[in-house]
């Protein structure tokens, strides 16, 4: 908890990125979910939402527009920020970020793959997680509940978390 605490300080430092998941809902519940699986670059071979970094002079709402079009082809018609998660990896600092998170019930087109992701939906009680970023398995089933979510993650190589602290929030 010592080393998050101390994260935390550098926060301000994290470039921003965005992730994105197309949802549907079944009875006013999350049934299924759309993820991707990454076909190259950061995260390949495994499957997560639709996402990147955001662009100089573009606003975190309109690069998780951008990054879905690009990467599945689908336009997002509205958004619900669901969690908010600061990664941090000390053996290679470049790759720390602060991911905001987003469900989409909303969209035009169909997700189909691009060179980068390939898309397929899930039932949110077959979600892979062991072909998934190590931390989803402790944030996803809280958002798919319905909570918000902030947290923070400290991964050493090979993607093994050395700190989690993951908090359910009433707002941003």
């Amino acid at each position: 908890m010592e080393r998050i605490r101390i994260m935390e300080k550098i926060e301000e430092e994290l470039r921003d990125a965005t992730l994105v998941f197309l949802v549907r809902k079944s009875q006013e519940k999350i049934s299924e979910i759309c993820l991707a699986m990454k076909k190259r670059g950061f995260g390949v071979n495994r499957w997560n939402g639709v996402g990147g970094k955001v662009e100089k002079d573009e606003t975190i709402n309109s690069a998780a527009e951008r990054e879905t079009q690009e990467e599945i082809g689908v336009e997002i018609t509205q958004t619900d920020k669901v969690a908010e998660l600061s990664f941090y990896f000390p053996h290679n600092p470049g790759w720390n970020q602060k991911v905001h998170v987003y469900f989409s019930e909303s969209w035009n087109g169909e997700p189909s793959e691009s060179e980068e992701m390939k898309p397929q939906w899930f039932s949110v009680q077959e979600l892979p997680f062991n072909s998934m970023w190590p931390d989803d398995k402790f944030w996803i089933p809280e958002v798919l509940s319905g909570k918000l979510v902030k947290g923070a993650f400290v991964f050493s190589e090979g993607d093994v978390i050395q700190e989690k602290d993951v908090q359910i929030v009433e707002r941003w």
